[in-house]
């Protein structure tokens, strides 16, 4: 039980090392100046479009459904590289293989529960400002719509039209409150009154996206009692196809080279998971003597 004291300290270890993990995903799609020319084209109807249609015919656009998978990807990745440098700190202090086993859950359910309460809180309490910026928008369109649409017309004369064409413009949108409403909250506050975020899926999301990552390294214990370098070895196996995977799989956000980003991804994890074996191995020594 002696090697159980250093529990604590790896898992602080663990914890630190997953932020060099992350990377944030900087969308770089080269333009399909076709589909461009056909949303064009459709423009040109006389029937109004919603702002979400118009965008989803150009696939590379992202938003919504791609928010939450590039989450999932992140959250496999926290879990896959904190729990596989959590059981490599356990293996490298040659502690018993059911040590090893309780660790692996343990931060399972531990980093499962923390990121799916934080990313609720987090998420819950962005929606909660966005709402309250849209209910301030809307009392000033009810008490000062003059004024609001003096607003949109600059703003769309910043964007480039003549003053008449944006004045003109500014006074057609806000014939309609709801319209209205929704321009404002787009063009003034920079936000599409769709997409304030789901605080419930958002934790959802957050949680199975990390017990998934987290499992991994966990999977071979689960068939064998003892920490022995077989178990240890399939451990370390199974977390750099799945970390590579995980690289590869932010080349769909990124555009980049899957192969340099899953070697990238691949690296990092090895990095942290080697630092918290040798952290173990020093330690577990150490209560030895």
């Amino acid at each position: 039980m002696r090697r159980m004291t250093f529990g604590v300290f790896l898992i602080v270890a663990a914890m630190a090392v997953t932020g060099a993990a992350q990377d944030e995903a900087a969308q770089a799609i080269a333009p399909d100046e076709r589909e461009h020319s056909r949303t064009l084209g459709r423009l040109q109807r006389p029937e109004v479009q919603p702002v979400e249609a118009i965008a989803a015919r150009e696939t590379w656009h992202r938003t919504g459904g791609g928010g939450t998978l590039r989450a999932s990807i992140f959250g496999v990745s926290d879990g896959l590289v904190s729990n596989t440098a959590l059981i490599m700190g356990f293996a490298g202090a040659q502690a018993q293989g059911q040590f090893v086993l309780l660790a692996g859950v343990a931060g399972l359910l531990a980093g499962a529960f923390s990121m799916a309460a934080g990313e609720y809180v987090s998420v819950r309490a962005q929606r909660a400002l966005f709402e309250r910026l849209i209910e301030l928008e809307r009392a000033e369109l009810e008490t000062a719509p003059e004024e609001e649409e003096e607003e949109l017309a600059l703003i769309y004369q910043a964007k480039g039209l003549p003053q008449d064409e944006a004045k003109a413009l500014a006074a057609r949108l806000m014939e309609d409150p709801v319209v209205a409403l929704d321009t404002h909250v787009r063009e003034e506050l920079g936000l599409d009154p769709s997409q304030l975020g789901a605080p419930w899926a958002a934790s959802i999301w957050s949680f199975l996206a990390f017990a998934a990552g987290a499992l991994v390294p966990v999977v071979p214990f689960f068939f064998g009692a003892d920490a022995s370098a077989p178990f240890v070895v399939a451990a370390a196996a199974l977390s750099a196809v799945a970390l590579f995977a995980v690289g590869a799989s932010l080349s769909l956000f990124t555009g980049r080279n899957a192969l340099l980003s899953g070697v990238r991804q691949l690296g990092l994890g090895a990095a942290a998971a080697a630092l918290t074996f040798g952290i173990g191995s020093i330690i577990g020594v150490s209560t030895d003597v």
